[in-house]
């Protein structure tokens, strides 16, 4: 029975309206069971996607290139920042081409809180394993179908 257990519906309008709802309801379980992982460290989702941004990047970035590359592109990027700023995990500085920007940098004790949520992705990778490989690339397929960014 599948979605309509877990929400108590019992009818959809279609198998669109079911689909909709089910990746919503499926989102919400998914980042629930991230949170679980990322409270331990006092971190937050976005605030965890902004450091990863980062680390993987060569150059210091402006709070719009991040918010460019975020997964949650509603978010508030500059007020995220601060906070990693205040947490001593990120730090700003003066563009160097342009006086008028400012540019993001992961610290050292960023880099090592990512070391130790690295440790975990075992237990992320956990929350899916009930699909197989062959089951996970068919669903990216499917999603980057929908998106149209296949």
């Amino acid at each position: 029975m599948g979605i309509e257990k877990d929400i108590n519906q019992q009818k959809f309008r279609n198998e669109y309206q079911k689909s909709i709802v089910n990746l919503i309801y499926t989102y919400n379980w998914i980042t629930e069971q991230i949170k679980v992982v990322l409270e331990k460290s006092d971190l937050t989702m976005q605030q965890f996607n902004i450091l990863r941004i980062l680390r993987g990047s060569q150059a210091p970035l402006s709070t719009l290139q991040i918010r460019e590359r975020m997964l949650d592109k509603m978010s508030d990027t500059s007020r995220i920042v601060d906070r990693l700023i205040i947490k001593g995990w990120a730090k700003k500085m003066v563009c160097k081409t342009d006086k008028r920007l400012v540019d993001v940098t992961i610290t050292p004790k960023g880099q090592k809180l990512l070391a130790v949520i690295d440790k975990q992705e075992e237990q992320l990778d956990s929350i899916i394993d009930t699909l197989t490989v062959a089951d996970a690339k068919l669903l990216n397929k499917l999603l980057d179908k929908m998106r149209g960014s296949e």
